[in-house]
């Protein structure tokens, strides 16, 4: 797969850094490394931006649950891709940055999401810089008609591209707990 992101996402979007279990689980499914202790780095921004050039018909799709967030990958090789919502309505990707040559062109990591802590629950650093970006990309999209142009999505019918391969509950702990 190839393509590119487009000047416009690049200033809008949010580089975050994310230590959540089910970004890990995600890389544990299509064996890659695993980024713990560290965390999986995104870009969060609005699909609109996002063009595959070349192998678009390799999405596919998984989830950790039946209500989980949409996780996108390369059918051809299984590479992580980039996570959206379940509706292409509510438009969201958060994209994965190592997959650039340069990934200095996200700039700082804004949020650092579910960062654990010792001793107590793990805190999310940026989370209202993230969440007014989120929301703001989210309403610019809608208003502008923006919102259908995704590479997930069959706007006509809200489907994904690619039918989800959903893990089970069995799955899903074996990568979390792991």
């Amino acid at each position: 797969m190839q393509g590119y992101i487009t000047p416009e996402a690049l200033k809008s979007g949010t580089h975050i850094a994310c230590f959540c279990a089910d970004c890990r689980a995600n890389e544990l499914y299509h064996h890659r490394p695993d980024p713990a202790p560290g965390p999986v780095a995104l870009f969060q921004m609005s699909p609109d931006g996002i063009h595959i050039t070349q192998g678009a018909e390799e999405l596919r799709l998984m989830r950790l649950s039946p209500k989980g967030l949409f996780r996108w990958y390369a059918g051809c090789c299984g590479m992580p891709f980039a996570n959206t919502l379940a509706k292409p309505g509510l438009p969201f990707a958060g994209m994965r940055t190592n997959l650039f040559d340069q990934p200095e062109i996200f700039g700082k990591i804004r949020t650092r999401a579910f960062e654990p802590q010792p001793g107590r629950p793990p805190r999310t650093k940026g989370a209202g810089t993230m969440v007014y970006a989120l929301f703001r990309r989210m309403i610019t999209a809608r208003l502008s008609g923006k919102w259908k142009e995704t590479p997930f999505f069959e706007i006509e019918t809200g489907r994904p591209v690619s039918e989800p391969i959903v893990l089970s509950k069995a799955d899903r702990d074996a990568l979390t707990q792991g």
